[in-house]
């Protein structure tokens, strides 16, 4: 990055890992947060100053046809959007409603908003009708920018969002909506900074929905510095990013996750992302040949990915180029960690943080891996873990895992929920902000995954926490994917009852039951193995793909009533 765009006080490191010492590095890391800051025009116009430096390398669903975007290609897509924009009466602070898939088209419509201070509600391309309507009506969206497959689900509903004014279709024409090509086609691609209402570094930039696995979605907003430049910490340490980098992260663009590992941290590294128009149905081998035509340096995915990539051959593909791997979210057995190290010589690096935040905790390579554990707190915050009541607890103990959030919150964090006070009273306690996950911490520092805290299951006086029993699980090969909750029992009060989706071509039997339940004796507290084991082919899961572990119990409670009566 250029001298004038640098905000923290470590550079990147470009022979080695970029955090040499942790310890180190935690003590002495610092932002340097500017008074004014617009993440287009501070990094993407910056960068576009050089117009042969590469950001993004784009692949369409087959694989097979790859285009390439200069940083000043993004510098006049994004100029011509937020003309577009302001040519319709948008300004700073407005809410434009954002459904489009992974194509170029969504960092001209991020940016370009950015640019302008107009707000992006990023979602998910398979959001239903309701999910549109809450979302649209909760930020009170004066626009929206759709993807054509998706504008009859607004339609449906658009009588009932009083603020939608504007409607504009991506990637073919619609009845009574606007066309994205025509607008774009008919607007500037210059853009004067002074033209613009200046941003300041605490204004909104964009808000995230919370995926809502118990209520309705909150809204997260993050400002333009704090987000903008916070995700310098995913990208530096936990991701290792270099400027010579070719960055894939799998994601949808209406998750956070593509802010983590498409859109902000990279790009203030330098380093070019990689964006891949997959479709719904995952394809192993498209991945496999993109990282090996495209020459993919590191590599972030969730564990489900990973277990469908090493069913492939790994043999016929050459993924040498890759030099970090990385994955969040959910277990990940030592067979697949050991498939992927001998293919690729990379260790799968875990990591941790929210919708709410830039990555929190996460495995470093500075430092051993100690696996199944999240790792240590990243630099620039303290994390600890508290009771309910925001106190202290002795390492070892289970406990809420708390970010300090005073005297000064810190940078990459949100500050509070939009108009929810109700969440804020909940996730702000004294000192501290409270993720809503349980972890304990061993004597060297390491975090180590519990479950969030309303999945924490009391059976027997014993607290269990369906985690590392589904860690557990994942580590039998007729397990492809788990999930443990407490099931009501007339003797024990809960016992642990695993829901299990089998391998392929894996039969189920009272014999596999058996056989399951002893292995989880062995991987894990022999009180922890589930005593119910039912067999299923479909897990009931958030639009973001997290378990509703919620659902279950209640089907649980249900079925035991009926039984009883």
């Amino acid at each position: 990055m250029p001298l004038a765009m640098r905000y923290d006080n470590i550079p990147v490191n470009l022979n080695g890992p970029n955090m040499l010492d942790y310890e180190q590095a935690v003590r002495d890391y610092r932002f340097n947060i500017p008074e004014y800051f617009n993440y287009g025009f501070d990094v993407i116009d910056r960068w576009a100053e050089d117009r042969t430096k590469l950001a993004l390398v784009c692949a369409d669903r087959s694989g097979s046809d790859i285009c390439k975007y200069s940083f000043f290609d993004l510098q006049r897509l994004s100029n011509r959007f937020a003309n577009l924009l302001r040519a319709r009466g948008f300004k700073k602070g407005d809410r434009l409603f954002v459904m489009i898939p992974r194509v170029v088209d969504w960092y001209a419509v991020m940016l370009g908003s950015f640019k302008l201070g107009v707000i992006p509600l990023p979602a998910p391309n398979i959001l239903a009708s309701k999910d549109i309507i809450y979302r649209i009506n909760q930020a009170e969206a004066t626009g929206a920018v759709v993807w054509h497959q998706n504008v009859d689900k607004i339609e449906e509903v658009r009588d009932q969002c009083p603020t939608l004014q504007h409607g504009i279709s991506l990637g073919g024409p619609q009845p009574n909506w606007t066309s994205y090509e025509e607008l774009m086609a008919e607007a500037a691609p210059h853009l004067d900074r002074a033209q613009v209402e200046a941003t300041l570094a605490d204004d909104n930039m964009l808000i995230y929905f919370t995926s809502g696995t118990t209520r309705f979605p909150k809204m997260v907003p993050h400002t333009q510095a704090s987000y903008g430049i916070g995700h310098l910490i995913t990208a530096k340490f936990w991701q290792d990013l270099k400027p010579t980098d070719l960055h894939w992260t799998l994601s949808d663009t209406g998750w956070a996750k593509a802010a983590w590992g498409k859109l902000f941290g990279q790009w203030q590294i330098g380093c070019a992302v990689m964006l891949h128009d997959a479709a719904a149905k995952f394809d192993a081998d498209t991945h496999l040949r993109l990282i090996e035509t495209c020459g993919i340096t590191t590599f972030c995915a969730p564990p489900t990915v990973y277990r469908m990539l090493v069913q492939e051959d790994l043999s016929r593909y050459d993924l040498s180029s890759i030099r970090h791997s990385m994955a969040a979210g959910e277990p990940l057995n030592p067979e697949i960690i050991k498939i992927w190290k001998e293919t690729t010589g990379t260790t799968i690096y875990d990591g941790f943080g929210q919708t709410e935040s830039v990555n929190l905790i996460g495995n470093y390579p500075c430092l051993p891996i100690r696996f199944g554990s999240m790792g240590k707190p990243t630099p620039g915050f303290q994390i600890d873990l508290v009771d309910d009541d925001g106190e202290i607890i002795p390492d070892g103990e289970e406990g809420n895992i708390a970010v300090r959030v005073k005297p000064e919150p810190p940078v990459g964090l949100l500050r509070t929920y939009w108009d929810n006070e109700e969440a804020n009273a909940e996730s702000f306690v004294g000192d501290y902000y409270l993720t809503g996950d349980k972890a304990y911490k061993d004597e060297d520092g390491y975090f180590w995954f519990v479950g969030r805290a309303d999945d924490v299951i009391n059976a027997a006086s014993y607290r269990i926490g369906p985690f590392e029993v589904e860690s557990a699980l994942q580590s039998h090969p007729a397990v492809a994917e788990s999930a443990v909750v407490g099931s009501p029992d007339e003797l024990r009060g809960t016992i642990v009852k695993a829901f299990i989706i089998l391998a392929p071509g894996v039969e189920p039997t009272a014999e596999l039951v058996l056989e399951i339940q002893e292995h989880v004796k062995q991987e894990t507290a022999p009180y922890k193995y589930p005593r119910e084991i039912e067999f299923v082919s479909e897990l009931p899961k958030t639009i973001s793909g997290k378990i509703r572990r919620v659902e279950l119990r209640r089907r649980e409670e249900e079925k035991k009533k009926i039984a009883k009566s």
